[in-house]
């Protein structure tokens, strides 16, 4: 039984000394402040570090060589925690501004709403307007997918809709600076912060399905008119706190889906967890399974008729984009 525990202890020891030694690899590349060279060589260091640990662990003195190896990870871990959001930045024009608002008894004010004319994506014209709502008239809450490459991982956008027609997205994404991109590895390394974008669709949608040609969906949820305020109120507090304390990005932990589910959660909607909350291209199912969805619509029928991309293209990104891209899409009796 002695010999199970060791090996069990040592095969134990040695996954984490090598998962640390790969992410404290993988950060020291991604974070150093250093020219590439000089990244390579401390990454480098770090792993033949962790392989020498590992290789001791089966001589004569592994205590030393874990000690060390300890010692490197605890400075390491400071270094990571000291590493701060940048509040400012020379950010991509689309994420220039994180958007705030106020509500006043029933309305709502909003600065910062982006209202973008794209012609192309090098070719737009910047709109930040200011928006008001009378949260009174608020209708229900529209999800939309944007798929951009395969059908397992998808943008999230949320819309709110109102009696008078217009509809208000929120899309949290990587706040990205100028001639930057987007890395799932490396938005796993503080590559980037998070910013809220509050947009009119035929912006922050439109550029999705018209310019980039990527596959979207759109899917009525089955909420009260009071859930919908509750959530656009959380969504405006988060704006605000994110306006105040930046946060950094997480490819895993922090992105597009696990941000909306964390505010759906605070306003009291108990949502249990599952695979498809990772893999948010199949968040339909998910919904449908949690009847937040039109459920009178088998699945299959409502996954056919949620590609909008047809009837964005047909309508262009004008004033009735929003209108537009609904026909057809079964509404649940909210």
């Amino acid at each position: 039984m002695r010999l199970v525990g060791k090996i069990i202890f040592v095969g134990i020891l040695v996954l984490l000394v090598a998962g640390l030694t790969v992410w404290s690899g993988l950060a020291l590349w991604f974070r150093l402040p250093m020219e590439e060279t000089a990244r390579m060589i401390a990454a480098g260091g770090v792993g033949l570090l962790g392989l020498t640990t590992l290789a001791a662990q089966f001589g004569k003195r592994p205590t030393r060589s874990l000690a060390m190896f300890a010692f490197a990870m605890a400075l390491i871990f400071i270094w990571w925690e000291s590493i701060e959001p940048p509040a400012d930045g020379n950010w991509a024009p689309d994420v220039a501004r994180q958007v705030t608002g106020e509500i006043d008894g029933d309305i709502l004010t909003l600065n910062d709403v982006r209202d973008f004319e794209w012609r192309s994506e090098d070719d737009k014209t910047q709109n930040w307007v200011q928006r008001s709502y009378d949260l009174t008239t608020l209708e229900g809450v529209d999800l939309f997918l944007s798929h951009w490459d395969g059908p397992e991982i998808a943008h999230f956008i949320v819309s709110f809709g109102f009696q008078d027609g217009r509809y208000l997205a929120w899309s949290v994404e990587v706040r990205r600076e100028v001639d930057g991109g987007f890395s799932p590895l490396a938005d796993f390394f503080k590559a980037n912060t998070l910013v809220l974008v509050a947009a009119e669709e035929r912006d922050v949608v439109g550029v999705r399905s018209n310019i980039r040609g990527e596959d979207v969906q759109l899917y009525r949820l089955n909420t009260s008119p009071l859930v919908a305020r509750t959530l656009l109120e959380e969504y405006v507090r988060d704006a605000n706190l994110l306006a105040a304390t930046p946060q950094f990005y997480n490819s895993v932990t922090t992105n597009c889906t696990t941000t909306v589910f964390r505010m759906v959660r605070a306003i009291g909607v108990n949502i249990p967890l599952d695979w498809r909350l990772l893999l948010n291209g199949y968040l339909p199912d998910f919904a449908y399974d949690q009847g937040a969805l039109d459920t009178r619509v088998p699945m299959e029928q409502l996954r056919a008729l949620s590609h909008i991309d047809e009837r964005a293209q047909e309508v262009g990104l004008t004033s009735g984009y929003s209108q537009a891209i609904r026909v057809g899409v079964p509404t649940p009796a909210r």
